[in-house]
């Protein structure tokens, strides 16, 4: 995943609306209106939030008769957790040294204290 691309996965991730519908969209595909439905805002707002996890590559829109129903597309997102993978790692590295410092935090108390 390029780098441009990956800035617009995570900015159509920003929005917690955009975030619902992929969560709603991951029960199954689903017609702008039952998508719509719990969210307190116009059809047309959901229909510029379906817009950028379109173009961001996260759903993706078929065609049955009159109805386009939107299906999630999950490939960015696994772009997305191989990417963190990368920083979970460097985490888990600073967690490992951060336990053996304090471990010799506490070795070196113990022998103050003897």
């Amino acid at each position: 995943m390029t780098v441009d691309r990956l800035s617009e996965v995570f900015g159509a991730l920003a929005d917690p609306t955009r975030r619902a519908i992929l969560a709603r969209l991951a029960e199954g595909e689903a017609t702008v209106n039952q998508i719509a439905e719990p969210f307190p805002i116009s059809l047309q707002a959901v229909s510029k939030h379906l817009k950028v996890l379109e173009r961001a590559g996260l759903i993706t829109r078929g065609r049955e008769a009159q109805w386009r129903p939107c299906r999630l597309d999950a490939g960015p997102l696994r772009e997305v957790a191989e990417w963190i993978v990368t920083y979970q790692r460097f985490w888990e590295q600073r967690y490992d040294h951060l336990g053996e410092y304090l471990k010799q935090l506490q070795q070196d108390r113990t022998r103050q204290e003897t």
